[in-house]
């Protein structure tokens, strides 16, 4: 049986607005998604496993991969270096495996780019005191870099316009039922189911589909 390939969700949010937990649910709850995990010159936070949530790199050693050609996107993001490797994502979808990308404004722009196909989704907070509170609960950075993130986060939600779906993350579940239902929708369009039946079936004669 021939297989369609896979989707390409490329899914870009503020930092805070619940980006990465949303991506997670999504790994664990639908089957036929992979996740691409992204290059980065940011050492790991707490909890953080080198290949599991970012493949922390070097900045020479990124910056060799960018000389090479090697990322499908890549930019500077809170003074760090952020790149999505091009063959993890290509073997994937080659495979029928749908991925999804977790990048900011700035790489989600590329990779319209260079594969207009892909399926972009934006992630916004219920409100900007919603965004400021769940940062300031992480308790991992600064006041400094909090402040940084908000006035990224301000230019990054200019962005939202461009994008082909919109989720507002108030309550969880909700948002998670949101994001699986355009997923699922992706799924139902016509060329990629024909892609993945018996198209014999298309062939039988009227009177065949009430026996």
């Amino acid at each position: 049986m021939p297989h369609s390939k896979g989707d390409l969700f490329v899914i870009s949010a503020p930092s805070g607005a619940g980006k990465s937990t949303l991506c997670q649910m999504l790994l664990q709850r639908m089957d036929g998604l992979a996740f691409s995990v992204s290059h980065t010159t940011r050492s790991p936070r707490p909890g953080e496993v080198d290949g599991r949530d970012y493949h922390f790199v070097s900045s020479k050693e990124f910056e060799d991969m960018v000389a090479r050609d090697e990322f499908l996107e890549w930019a500077r993001v809170h003074d760090n270096l952020y790149g999505t490797a091009r063959s993890q994502v290509m073997d994937q979808l080659s495979r029928g495996i749908d991925v999804i990308l977790d990048i900011d404004v700035q790489g989600a722009a590329q990779v319209r780019k260079r594969f207009p196909t892909a399926i972009s989704i934006f992630i916004l907070p219920p409100s900007w005191q919603a965004l400021e509170e769940r940062l300031l609960k992480r308790g991992s950075e600064s006041r400094e870099r909090i402040a940084l993130r908000l006035r990224n986060a301000m230019q990054e939600m200019e962005s939202v316009s461009s994008y082909d779906y919109t989720v507002v993350n108030d309550i969880l579940d909700d948002a998670f039922r949101s994001l699986s239902s355009i997923i699922g929708s992706v799924r139902l369009k016509t060329p990629r189911v024909l892609a993945s039946v018996d198209l014999s079936l298309l062939n039988l004669p009227a009177d065949a589909w009430f026996l």
